[in-house]
């Protein structure tokens, strides 16, 4: 079952920005955590971003920070996550999600992932020339 729906994905050139919506269905998102994770052919999926349920506490991953920023509103139930300055290391299939755990670090985050459970299908991001 899926219980996102990213939107927001595409081509970009290098240096340019997206915003990724990611509505959910099924579950209120007021009580969950929220992440991202990307996803690339031939390695593992990686974590990109985490919010709190209470929007507070936000965890980046090491090519993420300081260009990406992960968000939710309750109201519209809805996890977003602003990308800028895009590279091309940033292309992959991005993939939503949510729960009710918390983590205090990437590394946990990464290696729990199967047990989070409300996921979206993913959406791709491509930058490129």
């Amino acid at each position: 079952q899926t219980h996102f729906v990213e939107s927001g994905g595409g081509s970009v050139q290098p240096g340019g920005s997206l915003r990724l919506s990611c509505p959910a269905s099924g579950f209120s998102l007021e009580y969950s955590a929220a992440f991202w994770f990307r996803q690339v052919p031939g390695r593992e999926r990686e974590g990109i971003a985490y919010v709190s349920s209470g929007g507070a506490a936000t965890l980046y991953g090491g090519s993420a920070k300081g260009r990406f920023a992960i968000s939710k509103d309750d109201a519209k139930n809805t996890v977003y996550l602003d990308m800028r300055n895009l590279a091309p290391w940033d292309t992959g299939l991005y993939f939503c999600a949510a729960g009710p755990t918390h983590y205090s670090n990437m590394a946990t985050m990464k290696a729990h992932q199967q047990s989070i459970p409300y996921w979206g299908q993913g959406i791709q991001v491509t930058v490129s020339p």
